[in-house]
């Protein structure tokens, strides 16, 4: 499982301790994998959509949660898997 959101390096590694993340929070500044992967439309865009892929050991996408309630998703997930 990964994270990726717009923000800094430091941003992010504040966010994960703050939430105690287990899992890698990647950081893309310049938008490039949120423009590629549709969790924004502009890459000047502040914020990125709340997208979940599952992506397979070969790299194909597997499912697409487009809308993504951080509260319930955890559960959805686990459950779909």
């Amino acid at each position: 499982m990964l994270g990726i959101s717009f923000d800094t390096v430091a941003d992010n590694a504040a966010f994960a301790r703050k939430f105690d993340f287990n899992f890698p929070c990647l950081c893309d500044t310049s938008r490039a994998v949120g423009l590629a992967y549709g969790a924004c439309d502009t890459a000047t865009a502040p914020t990125a959509k709340r997208i979940t892929y599952v992506i397979d050991p070969k790299g194909v996408v597997q499912r697409v949660y487009p809308k993504v309630n951080a509260a319930a998703h955890p559960e959805e997930i686990l459950k779909d898997l």
